[in-house]
């Protein structure tokens, strides 16, 4: 077996604090993937946090930029947590990843990890599909001045802090107004976001392949709030009008105490992150498993 990648990146995390037996778990993960690589015809080399954090030695080092300019494959070994940030820093490199799922949830990492051996070997041939997922480039302007720039995968959210009392926020789309939102936050979702935050707030569902975004508010004291699906096409402004401690998030990078008058400005990226997933893939084969529909039927 030849593999049509030459170089590829290891990345896996498991979750700090985690006990011996966890990192050497992923050691060993590590190490049964490299082999399979080499015996592929792949140059293999470890991410730094990934080499630092397991203890993996053998191999070269690359930190994110390295990878980027010399790879051009990374398989991802961790949760969507994981897949998310390693994203977001190769998205302006194009490279392709692939996600073995060794969390809970594996919405994005979506080969289970007892089964890449056998999964692994045809995508290594050149079987598989390719799934683009933008990104959403926010940034938090303060007296018309940018103070914090970020890219997110999944999703922008202002919300109020641990005070009781609701936020008041201005949202405006492509320039016209919109409304101002009464609630305990405002969500600013993706496709790929659509499935974390946002669905336990009561959002929809959106297809990865849909240009849009969707807005959800979050427990809205006016119930007529509900979420709307936009064109990604167009800017979402959300200014801060009233409420004590509020923060935003881009997927898990936070700024916190937001003042009134702050608009956080959520456009479409001109950077998107390649998956590549097993041959057949489908987006509704991943609901059916990790939402357990069909599950309890007759």
């Amino acid at each position: 077996m030849r593999s049509i990648f030459r170089h590829v990146a290891l990345i896996g995390k498991y979750q700090s604090g985690g006990s011996r037996a966890s990192a050497e778990a992923m050691r060993q993960v590590l190490e049964d993937l490299a082999g399979m690589l080499h015996a592929a015809g792949c140059e293999v080399s470890l991410e730094r946090d990934t080499a630092d954090q397991v203890g993996l030695s053998g191999y070269p080092v690359l930190d994110v930029g390295g990878i980027g300019t010399q790879c051009d494959l990374g398989l991802v070994v961790g949760g969507d947590g994981t897949m998310l940030g390693i994203g977001r820093q190769l998205a302006r490199y194009s490279v392709p990843l692939i996600g073995i799922n060794h969390g809970r949830l594996g919405f994005i990492t979506d080969i289970a990890l007892a089964d890449f051996r056998q999964v692994l070997g045809p995508m290594l041939r050149g079987e598989f599909d390719e799934d683009r997922r933008p990104l959403m480039q926010a940034q938090v302007l303060r007296d018309g001045h940018v103070v914090f720039d970020a890219l997110a995968m999944n999703d922008v959210v202002v919300h109020r802090g641990g005070s009781s009392g609701l936020v008041e926020l201005r949202v405006e789309v492509g320039g016209r107004f919109v409304a101002n939102q009464r609630a305990d936050g405002l969500i600013v979702a993706s496709p790929t976001g659509a499935t974390a935050y946002a669905l336990s707030a009561g959002g929809p569902l959106l297809h990865p392949s849909i240009p849009g975004w969707v807005l959800v508010p979050i427990a809205p004291h006016t119930l007529s709030n509900r979420p709307i699906v936009l064109p990604d096409s167009q800017d979402v402004s959300i200014e801060i009008v009233a409420g004590r401690d509020v923060s935003a998030n881009f997927d898990m990078q936070s700024l916190a105490s937001l003042l009134h008058g702050d608009r956080i400005r959520v456009r479409r990226s001109e950077h998107s992150v390649r998956f590549l997933h097993p041959r057949g893939w489908s987006y509704f084969d991943t609901l059916r498993e990790k939402l357990h529909w069909n599950e309890g039927g007759s």
